[in-house]
C-alpha cells in the first residue's frame, strides 16, 4: 500500500469533489421527520438523497450497486453494496437527515449556508453526518485504485436518524 498515493487520491476527491457535494448538500434543509411532519411534500429529503444517489452511481468502484429504496410513508434509504474480493463483509452507516436551525451561530455563519473558513466547511448536516457516504466511498475507491482487496462492503444512509430511527428497522427488514 503507497499511503502517499491514497493520501494525495483522498485529498484531491475531498477538495475537487467533496467539498462541493457538501456545500450543496448543506443548503438543502431537509430537517428530519420529527422536525418537518411534511418533509415528503417539502421535497428537501427527496433532494438530498437524489444528490448523493447521482454521486454514489459517479464514484462508486465498478461493479457496484446503487439503489434509493422506498417504502411506503418511509423515509428513503440510499443502498450501496460494493462488491469485495475477501470473504468478509463490513457495514458503513451515516444518515442524511438534519436536525432543525437554531439562533446563536458565529457572526457571518448561518444553518444553510455553506461557508468555507480557514480550511473548515460550515453548515448544517455537513459534518453529522452529510460526509458518510462520500468519506466512505472515497476510502474504498482508494484502495480499489492501489489494487488493494477488500471485503464486501454495504453503505447504508438513512433518512431519520435525527428523529430515532423509526424507518431504519423497516428498510432492514425489507432488504
Amino acid at each position: 500500500m503507497n499511503t502517499e498515493n491514497i493520501g494525495r487520491y483522498v485529498e484531491r476527491t475531498w477538495d475537487d469533489s467533496i467539498v462541493p457535494q457538501l456545500m450543496d448538500y448543506v443548503r438543502i434543509p431537509n430537517k428530519s421527520p420529527l422536525f418537518d411532519p411534511d418533509w415528503e411534500a417539502h421535497g428537501h429529503m427527496e433532494a438530498a438523497a437524489q444528490l448523493m444517489r447521482r454521486w454514489a452511481e459517479t464514484h462508486a468502484v465498478p461493479g457496484s450497486t446503487v439503489e434509493l429504496l422506498r417504502l411506503p410513508g418511509r423515509t428513503p434509504l440510499l443502498f450501496v453494496d460494493v462488491p469485495g474480493q475477501v470473504d468478509d463483509c463490513v457495514l458503513l452507516y451515516g444518515h442524511l437527515d438534519k436536525q432543525p436551525e437554531f439562533t446563536g451561530w458565529s457572526d457571518g455563519l448561518e444553518p444553510w449556508t455553506p461557508v468555507l473558513r480557514d480550511g473548515k466547511l460550515y453548515g448544517r448536516g455537513g459534518a453529522d453526518d452529510g460526509y458518510a457516504l462520500f468519506g466512505s466511498l472515497t476510502a474504498i475507491r482508494a484502495l480499489h485504485e492501489q489494487g488493494i482487496p477488500h471485503a464486501r462492503c454495504v453503505i447504508l444512509i438513512e433518512a431519520s436518524e435525527e428523529s430515532g430511527s423509526p424507518d431504519l428497522e423497516a428498510h432492514i427488514d425489507a432488504l
